[in-house]
């Protein structure tokens, strides 16, 4: 007898192949052949419905609340089923003894210090792991800024040859407890201060597991291009895979330039050099507001920077940064066209900012935007969450087309609570929207292709990715027809209507909108794609 016998939906099954009518067997976790007329403990109609695998999230950011209601909410929701997660060269472990409490204030952490004081390696994290309630299925990356905080705190300077022999060491125990590659964020501190031979001689360590490199580009602006190169040649110095994070051009002067970068990812696969890109379908972008700011002030931390704010001095010294095009970082400020095109999405000290421009918040405060803004900062001790108007929507149909192209969330949402992005609760269904329903960019068929099979044949993701016999059984019920994303950038956390069931590992996790308490979702060890 089978679990659960899926019939009369039309089956999409991660190739791209054309959906056709038919049946989904699952019997103890896996995919089995089915004919519909097998006698099953669970039946599901699914006339008029389309049946697909589970969503693969290329980009998470998921471990910061892996295992908590938030943390299953933002995934299950939007019918994602395994999430890769790590990124931005930002992970949970390892940490070091000597430098533990800095590490859990600087990045966040929302488990208790107790508990990540025992993150010393890799596979003491995954015991943590382990011990969690999923509703999805997490492939974990380490982060280069983990890394280096662990081993030599927020310092601004390259790494001595000591120190990067401890970070090669900490990151093979690492890849091999099972995890997936290594992840940068190369305009976050510390990890924009590392220089690109680190970089290599980091991503070496993971070749003989076949790891990924995963990279935040050191730029995403005015030095997209050169950006994208040090990437590719990272990967190829080091011999390994390259996945290129929410790959986009930042600010209008630079819109247009992923047809160049588009060409030279053709061009690497083309010569053998494996490299993806994942993308998020929305043309605005989140970060923390402290990105309006030159990086190399916060190598002394958040709270240093604060307490310079309200030094007139200072203010008027970063304002001159700030507005010069010629100070070399990616600065979010000019990438928005100023402050008119800077949302405040978070600001737990100034609520009243929240939902407004930072314009709009300068005139309702009778500030000038630049003293509001400095104001803000200071008085949130750094912690604003902005939205930038950086993007082209031209663009994004652009590099959804690319063939290496996959999805992401790119969520950072700890609370279903946050006034974060809507990209953390809506990001799959908004592809469908998107780019098939409302544009025609794609087929159905194509964008569930990048959302599933693609995702798992480029990244890794063994035996997931497909509706085929003897796969996970990952699926989806989805009521394309009634599809409707109600996420916005005023209200971003609100489910999606027309996801009707998520199942994970044979389990339904949820169904009508609601969750069932089956909790089946696992670490996925990384294997390097042996089968």
């Amino acid at each position: 007898m089978l679990d659960i016998l899926i019939i009369n939906g039309t089956v999409i099954d991660g190739s791209g192949a054309p959906g056709y009518k038919g049946c989904v067997g699952i019997k103890d976790g896996k995919l089995v052949s089915a004919k519909g007329d097998e006698p099953a403990a669970r039946v599901i109609d699914a006339a008029g419905k389309v049946v697909c695998p589970g969503f693969i999230d290329a980009h998470s950011h998921g471990d910061y609340v892996l295992g908590t209601e938030n943390g299953r909410i933002f995934k299950t929701v939007q019918g994602i089923t395994t999430e890769l997660a790590g990124q931005c060269g930002g992970s949970r472990a390892p940490v070091s003894a000597e430098r533990v409490e800095e590490m859990h204030a600087f990045f966040g952490y929302k488990q208790p210090l107790e508990e990540a004081k025992r993150w010393t390696t890799f596979e003491r994290y995954l015991e943590y792991v382990s011990g969690l309630c999923l509703s999805a299925n997490a492939k974990l990356n380490v982060g280069h800024r983990i890394l280096r905080t662990a081993v030599m705190g927020l310092e601004n300077r390259p790494a001595t040859a000591q120190e990067l022999d401890r970070m090669c060491g900490m990151l093979r125990e690492a890849m091999q407890a099972g995890a997936s590659g290594l992840s940068t964020g190369l305009i976050y501190v510390p990890g924009c201060y590392a220089e690109t031979s680190e970089v290599v001689e980091l991503a070496k360590v993971i070749a003989p597991y076949n790891g990924i490199y995963f990279t935040h580009l050191r730029n995403e602006s005015f030095a997209l291009v050169e950006s994208l190169q040090e990437a590719l040649d990272i990967g190829r110095n080091a011999g390994v895979r390259v996945n290129i994070s929410h790959h986009k051009a930042l600010g209008k002067d630079n819109w247009g330039k992923q047809k160049t970068t588009l060409e030279m990812i053709r061009k690497a696969n083309e010569d053998g050099y494996h490299t993806t890109l994942d993308q998020y379908p929305f043309d605005r972008c989140m970060n923390n507001m402290t990105s309006c700011i030159p990086n190399w002030y916060f190598a002394e931390g958040t709270n240093a920077v604060s307490q310079k704010l309200r030094d007139p001095a200072f203010r008027a010294q970063l304002r001159k940064e700030m507005e010069s095009p010629d100070t070399p970082y990616d600065n979010f400020y000019r990438n928005s066209g100023g402050w008119d095109g800077i949302y405040v999405a978070a600001a737990a000290k100034t609520p009243e900012a929240e939902g407004k421009f930072i314009s709009e918040y300068a005139e309702l405060v009778g500030k000038d935007p630049w003293t509001a803004y400095f104001d803000l900062m200071a008085e949130n001790n750094c912690g604003v969450s902005g939205i930038y108007c950086a993007m082209s929507q031209d663009d994004l149909f652009d590099i959804i087309r690319s063939p290496y192209c996959v999805v992401g969330t790119d969520g950072i949402n700890k609370s279903w609570q946050d006034k974060g992005h809507p990209r953390g609760s809506s990001t799959f269904p908004k592809a469908i929207e998107l780019y098939v329903k409302q544009n025609k960019v794609l087929t159905l068929e194509q964008m569930i292709h990048k959302m599933t099979g693609l995702t798992a044949e480029r990244l890794l993701v063994d035996n997931k990715g497909l509706l085929k016999e003897g796969y996970d059984a990952d699926v989806l019920v989805l009521d394309y027809d009634n599809l409707k994303v109600h996420a916005t950038y005023d209200d971003p956390n609100r489910k999606t209507e027309g996801i009707d069931y998520v199942i994970v590992g044979g389990k339904v996790v949820y169904q009508d909108l609601e969750f069932t308490g089956e909790y089946p979702g696992k670490f996925v060890p990384h294997t390097g794609g042996a089968k």
